[in-house]
C-alpha cells in the first residue's frame, strides 16, 4: 500500500492497539469551534476537529464530566460529612484523602516511589515551594543555571527567588543559550560545559525536561548526574514530558521536579499540578534528645510549612506543632481542591488502562510519521511553490515527545494558521514564525496526521499568494531569505 495515501492512514488506525482510547475523549467538532456559543445547533458540522494542541491544553475524558457529577452530588447531600465519609455509590476517595489517592498513580507516570509524589498547588507555585527548600545560596555557591529560553515563568520564579535572597540578578543567574545562532537547540555536551564553567559556584541547576518551543527533549539522566557531581542540587521543570515521555525520576537521582496536568494529562485549564521530591530529601527523623512523642525535636529538610504538610494523626489538634510527613506530601501547604483531584482522578483512570511506555511506542511512530509526511510536503512544494518551513524540533526520536516545531517562512503565520483555524485544526503557534504540531497518542491518530498535511499543503500554498512580501523563491534552515533563530529569538 502507497504509505503516502489516506488508506495507508486508515489502515495503521485499525491496527493500533492503543485506538480504544480516542472513544474516551471529547473531540471537539468543527461546529464546536466555529459557533460562538457554547450550546451546539442541528445544522452544524459534526465532523471531528483534528486537536494537534495537548501540548498547551489536553483534551477532557468523558469520566471527567461524571466524576464531576458525583462530586457535586457528594457535596450537595452530605455536606462537610465528605471529607471524612466513605461513600458507597462514588469513584472518588473521601475528601480528606484525595490527595493520597493520587499519589501511587500519579509516581507511576513520573518514575518515582509513591512517597515521593505529591499532588499540590499549581506548577509556578510548586517550582517556588521547592526553590524556597532547595535554594541555599552560601558565600561559595549561589547561582542558578537556568535554561535561557525556559518558559517566562521559570525565569520570573527564579529571579524573584534570586531578589529575595539580597542577590543580584545578573551575577546569581547563568542561562544556557543554543551554540548556534541557526538553531534552538541545546546538545547535552554544551550544557555540561556551561556547567563545567560555573560548577564551584552553582546552587541549583533548574531545566525543563522537554524544551517548550523547540520540543528537545533533554538528557535527564546524563545531565543530573554531572550536574550532582559537582555538588549542584538538580531540579527539573516537567511542564511537557509529564505524560508524554517516560521518566525515571527515582532512579535518575533527581532531587527535585514539578510538573503541570493541563497538557497531556488532560485535567483541565489551570489544574492542580504535581511535585516530586526524592526519598533522600524527604526523611523524618527523631532528634537526639527528643523524647518519646515530642513533636517539637524532628528532623526534616526546611520547606514553607502548611497544615496540609502536617501528620494526619494530629493535623486537627490545633495545638501548632508542625509535624511533617514523610516524603513529598509533607511539603503540601494548604488542603487540597477536591475540584482539580477530581479531574486528576478521572485522567488518571484513563492512563490506568495502559502505561506510559505503551503510549511511548505508538508516540514515537505517530510523530514518526508527521515529520515523515511534513518532509514530503517539503520537497513537492520546492518543485512548486517554493518550500515553506522546515522542522526546527530534534530528528532524534530519543531526543523529542510527541510535538514537532515547524518554522514557518517569514510572514506565513497568520495566514497559515487562519486557514488552520478554518479547517477546523487546533495547534498553537509561538511568534514570530513557528507552529507547535502534537499528536497525542491517547486520542490523536494516523488520519488525524494525513488529513492535517492535505490542510497544511493549501494553507501554505495560499500564504504564499496572499502573505506580504513573500516570493516562491522560498529558502529555510538559514537559507538566504529565512529568519535565523538569533533574530527569531
Amino acid at each position: 500500500m502507497d504509505t503516502t495515501s489516506r488508506e495507508y492512514a486508515i489502515q495503521q488506525d485499525s491496527q493500533d492497539p492503543l485506538r480504544r482510547f480516542r472513544d474516551q475523549f471529547v473531540i471537539p467538532t468543527k461546529g464546536d469551534l466555529a459557533r460562538k456559543t457554547i450550546k451546539r445547533n442541528a445544522s452544524e458540522d459534526e465532523r471531528p476537529s483534528i486537536y494537534f494542541c495537548g501540548n498547551s491544553l489536553g483534551l477532557q475524558p468523558k469520566l471527567t464530566r461524571s466524576y464531576f457529577e458525583q462530586y457535586l452530588s457528594t457535596w450537595a447531600s452530605k455536606g462537610v460529612y465528605g471529607h471524612f465519609k466513605e461513600i458507597g455509590d462514588t469513584d472518588l476517595a473521601a475528601w480528606l484523602n484525595v490527595d493520597a489517592d493520587l499519589q501511587a498513580d500519579m509516581a507511576n507516570i513520573v518514575g518515582a516511589k509513591t512517597s515521593e509524589v505529591t499532588v499540590m498547588q499549581t506548577l509556578t507555585a510548586n517550582l517556588h515551594f521547592m526553590m524556597a527548600s532547595f535554594y541555599r545560596p552560601t558565600q561559595e555557591r549561589w547561582k542558578i543555571i537556568l535554561e535561557g529560553h525556559a518558559f517566562p515563568s521559570d525565569h520570573f520564579a527564579v529571579e524573584s527567588q534570586i531578589q529575595l535572597h539580597n542577590l543580584s540578578i545578573k551575577d546569581s543567574m547563568v542561562l544556557i543559550e543554543p551554540p548556534s545562532k541557526d538553531s534552538p537547540l541545546i546538545p547535552t555536551e554544551h550544557i555540561l560545559s556551561i556547567i563545567d564553567q560555573h560548577a564551584s559556584e552553582t546552587a541549583l541547576l533548574l531545566l525543563p525536561g522537554i524544551q517548550y518551543y523547540s520540543g528537545q527533549f533533554l538528557d535527564m539522566p546524563k545531565i543530573t548526574a554531572y550536574a550532582q557531581s559537582k555538588g549542584i542540587v538538580v531540579g527539573w521543570d516537567l511542564a511537557h514530558a509529564a505524560g508524554n515521555v517516560p521518566t525515571r525520576l527515582h532512579d535518575w537521582n533527581v532531587d527535585f521536579a514539578v510538573w503541570c496536568t493541563y497538557k497531556y494529562l488532560n485535567c483541565g485549564p489551570g489544574s492542580i499540578g504535581g511535585c516530586f521530591v526524592h526519598e533522600k530529601h524527604c526523611q523524618v527523623t527523631e532528634l537526639n534528645g527528643a523524647g518519646a512523642g515530642s513533636h517539637s525535636k524532628l528532623g526534616y529538610r526546611p520547606r514553607l510549612a502548611g497544615w496540609w504538610g502536617s501528620s494526619k494523626t494530629s493535623r486537627f489538634d490545633m495545638d501548632n506543632v508542625f509535624e511533617p510527613i514523610p516524603g513529598a506530601a509533607g511539603f503540601q501547604v494548604s488542603n487540597t481542591s477536591v475540584a482539580d483531584t477530581t479531574a486528576v482522578r478521572a485522567s488518571l483512570d484513563v492512563y490506568k488502562q495502559t502505561s506510559i511506555v505503551e503510549l511511548r511506542e505508538k508516540s514515537l511512530k505517530l510523530t514518526k510519521y508527521l515529520e515523515d509526511m511534513l518532509d514530503l510536503l517539503a520537497v513537492e512544494q520546492e518543485k512548486t511553490i517554493g518550500r515553506c518551513f522546515s522542522i526546527i524540533t530534534p530528528r532524534n526520536p530519543a531526543e523529542r515527545g510527541a510535538q514537532l516545531s515547524v518554522l514557518l517562512k517569514h510572514g506565513f503565520l497568520d495566514s497559515v494558521m487562519e486557514s488552520l483555524e478554518e479547517a477546523g485544526v487546533v495547534l498553537d503557534e509561538r511568534r514570530p514564525d513557528v507552529i507547535r504540531v502534537a499528536p497525542a497518542p491517547l486520542y490523536n491518530s494516523w488520519t488525524d496526521v494525513f488529513d492535517f498535511i492535505e490542510i497544511l499543503r493549501q494553507a501554505c500554498s495560499k500564504a504564499v499568494k496572499t502573505a506580504p512580501g513573500t516570493s516562491h523563491s522560498v529558502m529555510v534552515d538559514g537559507g538566504k531569505d529565512s529568519k535565523g533563530w538569533s533574530e527569531i529569538k
